[in-house]
Formats: structure tokens, sequence, C-alpha cells
């Protein structure tokens, strides 16, 4: 009777659930950055600067030229490329009259010229004075021979200041904010190496633009080179000189604001063939 009750009681402690004798799993923790002690060695790593594989370029600011003066806005092996501004050449009331009277009194005429995709019209109206005929843009402006006497004084008012002497004229009339001239350079054979052009403002004031022509390892990219504007106003001239015409283009944009009639006098020298 004791053997099976000490059984009983060997079995019943089989029975029961065992200890559970694991330890718990760790729980897990935040990553601690770790931190160099003053007694422990820097590993030996060298920082070196290396150059960029591509140099980044600013697109420049234009220059403005708006005061009197006498300014040389490049240098390159043509020559110098050089601007005189005379704000005031025509007192104001002067040139009051004097735009309206070659307003009214040049026989101005619309240009068609031929270009890449065929002929267009000239979105400004022009004149041409001088012994022969003025060919551009793949098109021919007839001569006017018999000059207008405002002309010829201004001319010789020109010559006097500058220096210079002159033999053709380009009138130029733009009506409103939608007449203009694109991109261009004053280089045709016939005004030969580095001419020189007075270019003589009345009426409303546009902005004359300038860039320079990109070297030719941009490949015709205008992006990044030097520019300048010139607010022509009313009675100003502006004189260009030097290598301007071979290292420069030059442009009067259209606008998007109401502009008033404006007439520009382009005095220069041809030479015949």
């Amino acid at each position: 009777m004791d053997d099976k009750r000490q059984r009983a009681r060997v079995q019943g402690a089989w029975a029961r659930p065992a200890k559970n004798t694991s330890r718990p799993a760790p729980v897990p923790t935040a990553a601690q950055p770790q931190c160099w002690r003053s007694d422990q060695v820097m590993p030996d790593k060298k920082f070196t600067y290396e150059d960029p594989t591509e140099v980044n370029r600013r697109v420049p600011e234009p220059r403005i030229i708006e005061k009197e003066g006498c300014y040389d806005i490049s240098t390159a092996p043509s020559g110098v490329s050089r601007l005189r501004l005379f704000p005031l050449f025509i007192d104001p009331k002067e040139a009051d009259w004097m735009f309206e009277q070659l307003r009214s009194e040049i026989p101005w005429t619309q240009k068609t010229n031929l270009g890449p995709d065929g002929p267009y019209t000239e979105p400004r109206l022009t004149s041409w004075y001088g012994d022969i005929p003025y060919t551009y843009s793949s098109s021919t402006l007839r001569a006017n021979s018999h000059w207008h006497p405002l002309l010829t004084a201004l001319k010789d008012r020109i010559e006097e200041v500058t220096g210079y002497t002159f033999n053709s004229l380009l009138c130029n009339l733009y009506r409103h904010e939608k007449d203009s001239i694109d991109w261009h350079s004053d280089d045709e054979p016939a005004l030969r190496n580095n001419p020189v052009i007075a270019s003589l403002s009345f009426g409303e004031t546009r902005v004359f633009q300038m860039r320079k022509k990109p070297p030719p390892e941009d490949h015709g990219d205008y992006m990044y080179v030097d520019r300048v504007h010139v607010p022509l106003d009313h009675g100003s001239l502006l004189l260009m000189e030097g290598a301007t015409q071979n290292d420069w283009q030059h442009r009067v944009p259209k606008e998007y604001h109401d502009r008033r009639p404006r007439i520009n006098l382009t005095f220069r020298t041809i030479f015949p063939n």
C-alpha cells in the first residue's frame, strides 16, 4: 500500500508544469553612437580636395551705360570695342521739333528681307541716304542722293564733335513697342573693317542691347557672354568705334507695354566695291 502511494506521488509530480529556467529574450534598444575616448587613436584617414568635373558658369548681369563718357567694353586680338555716349547731344526742345519734322518729311518705306524661312517684312520703317544703294539681309535699299536739309545739318554737327566723317545714313522709325530689330552686327563688306557708327535718337526711349560674340569653343552659345544695355533717350548720341561691329551684336527688342514712336539715325561710311 505504501508502494502504491509512493508511485502516485512521483507520477503526480510529473504531471505538474515544468519550471521555466530559460532567460528572457533581450529587448532591442536603439543603436548608440560610438564615441572616441581621449586615450584612443583616431583612424589614419586623409581628406583630399578634388577639382569638380564640371565648371559652374554664371550668366553675367548686363552692364548698364547711361552716363556721358567713353567706355571700352572689351579688348580682343581684333582690337578695342569702344562706346561713346552723349546723353544730351541735342537740346530736348530742339529735339522735339526735329522729331516732328523727320517723322513727317522723310520718305519712310517698309523693307522686305530674306531670312532662313523665306521673305519677311521688317518690323520698322526705314529710309537710306547716300550715293550708292545699301544691301543687308539679302535685300537692297535704294539710295536717296538728295539729303534733307535737317539731316545734312545733323551730320555736320556730329562730324564736328566726333572728328569722323560720314557719307551715308540709315533712318529708322519704330512706330510702337512691337517694332524692333533683331540681333545683328553692322559688318557688311561695304562698311569695311572696324566701321564707326554714329547713332542719334529722337522720341521714345528704347533700350539698345548688346552682346559679345562667343569664343569658338562655345560653338555659338550666347548664354554666358558679356552684355551691355544702353537706354537711348530723346536727343542722345551713341558712337560705336573700334572692333565693336566685329566682336559684338546689337538689337532693339520688342516690348510689352505701350511705347510712343522713336526715330533713330545711324550715320556711317560706305565704300564702293
